[in-house]
């Protein structure tokens, strides 16, 4: 079975957090396809908001950022060998994460 577009169902942000902008983290070589991630993401009860959207072009420098720094990581699917490492950042630097396939 072949799926061209796959459905992807983000959950909104805590409302203890909904007085401040989401931080967010987009990785990889690709941004405006990691950008398309996030449509429908800003309306919220009908309303838009705005983002604190933040690039990074690899994946493998997550380290340098603190623990809980982002709302939401988008990133592009890590090599096999890197995955592991990626990930475990991935779920210490974001309170909420998805990794798109390239």
């Amino acid at each position: 079975m072949s799926c061209p577009r796959t459905s992807v169902c983000l959950s909104p942000l805590p409302a203890n957090q909904a007085s401040r902008t989401p931080r967010i983290l987009l990785g990889g070589q690709h941004q405006p396809t990691l950008l398309r991630h996030l449509e429908g993401l800003s309306r919220r009860k009908g309303q838009a908001r705005a983002f604190l959207i933040q690039f990074a072009e690899t994946g493998c420098r997550l380290a340098q950022y603190g623990n809980d720094r982002f709302d939401l990581a988008v990133i592009q699917a890590p090599a096999q060998d890197e995955a592991a490492d990626v990930i475990g950042h991935l779920t210490r630097i974001a309170r909420q994460g998805l990794i798109t396939r390239r």
